[in-house]
């Protein structure tokens, strides 16, 4: 994956991202997060596209998936979401030309249970379509080597997509601040995006009883270590209020390709399962309460407990839902479910 050289662009970004927040934000352009354009009792749409052959018949949870089968996925993800013929026409409405999009990855479970780099790569061809320059997208973590280990191409240099981890940039130094939370956020959301695409993975966690959409703004951070006690609520749903997260995320686009039920955050092979889906919604609310039911049922199928029952059900979700986050919903009277 090529990049762009990150100090002869540093200045003008720092420039660029203070319009170009406000003008992400300023509503009348699509871009707002689902959560704040919907008006009262609407409905959330959360997409989950399958393809069983993804990896072909007989290979195992972590093995390598078919590059064309999942483009073709994300396609039909995007198509479902968004309800149109052509998948193009809904990252239209996501982005346009001139944006500085951010791809947030996991990668902390390693090549086992992390962002799928071919999914990444199928993102970005869809956002150049799109009309994103290639120098304008950058994937990103918390630490470069946790991208090296799941699979990514680490370049600094180059007039292609950027990929390195906040260890190279480093942390703003002003603390923000909301609720339970104060924190240093990365210079890569702050300084180099105004866009952000939300790449989770869709897993069991031994504290937040599920990380997938919410969690994954844990490694947007310096100190993600302090807000894990009570399940990391509410400081999941706090964390997710900083407006410059807020402001910037336009879409979650869950990988859950490989999926744990059980073990998490680290990779357990042996609780893991090829899931061979996408999750895809506007709202990460209804997005996690959709993958915690998932878990759920792959949990009973396997013979487990509920999270509830293990006292450790992701009570983050319904703090994130209530009349003081408003971060989307997570009642399922109020989420349609569209699956392709």
């Amino acid at each position: 994956m090529n990049t762009m050289h990150i100090a002869s662009r540093r200045e003008f970004l720092k420039k660029a991202l203070s319009g170009a927040a406000v003008l992400g934000a300023g509503g009348g352009t699509g871009l707002l997060a689902a959560a704040e354009q919907s008006p009262a009792g609407a409905k959330s749409r959360v997409a989950i596209a399958h393809d069983a052959l993804l990896r072909g018949a007989g290979s195992t949870p972590g093995s390598s998936v078919d590059e064309r089968r999942m483009l073709a996925l994300l396609d039909r993800a995007m198509q479902a979401l968004f309800d149109r013929d052509h998948a193009i026409e809904a990252w239209k409405k996501l982005v346009r030309p001139g944006d500085l999009v951010g791809l947030k990855v996991n990668t902390l479970g390693g090549r086992g249970i992390s962002t799928n780099p071919q999914l990444v790569e199928a993102i970005c061809e869809r956002l150049q379509e799109a009309g994103i320059k290639a120098q304008e997208i950058v994937v990103w973590d918390r630490e470069t080597e946790e991208l090296e280990r799941a699979g990514f191409h680490i370049s600094t240099s180059g007039n292609g997509v950027l990929c390195f981890g906040t260890d190279r940039v480093d942390y703003e130094q002003e603390l923000v601040e909301h609720g339970s939370v104060g924190s240093r956020l990365s210079k890569i959301l702050t300084q180099r995006s105004n866009v952000l695409i939300n790449v989770p993975v869709l897993k069991d966690h031994d504290g937040a009883g599920v990380t997938i959409a919410l969690k994954n703004m844990y490694g947007v951070i310096h100190n993600p270590n302090k807000y894990h006690p009570n399940g990391c609520d509410p400081y999941i749903a706090d964390l997710n209020m900083l407006p410059e997260i807020r402001s910037r995320m336009r879409l979650t686009i869950c990988d859950a390709t490989t999926a744990m039920y059980e073990g998490g955050p680290a990779y357990k092979p042996e609780h893991s399962w090829k899931n061979n889906a996408l999750i895809v919604s506007q709202d990460p609310v209804a997005l996690d309460y959709t993958g915690w039911q998932i878990i759920e049922r792959k949990r009973a199928e396997k013979g487990l407990k509920t999270l509830e029952a293990e006292e450790r059900a992701p009570r983050y979700i319904a703090t994130a839902a209530d009349q003081e986050h408003r971060l989307g919903t997570n009642d399922p009277k109020r989420i349609t479910t569209v699956e392709v």
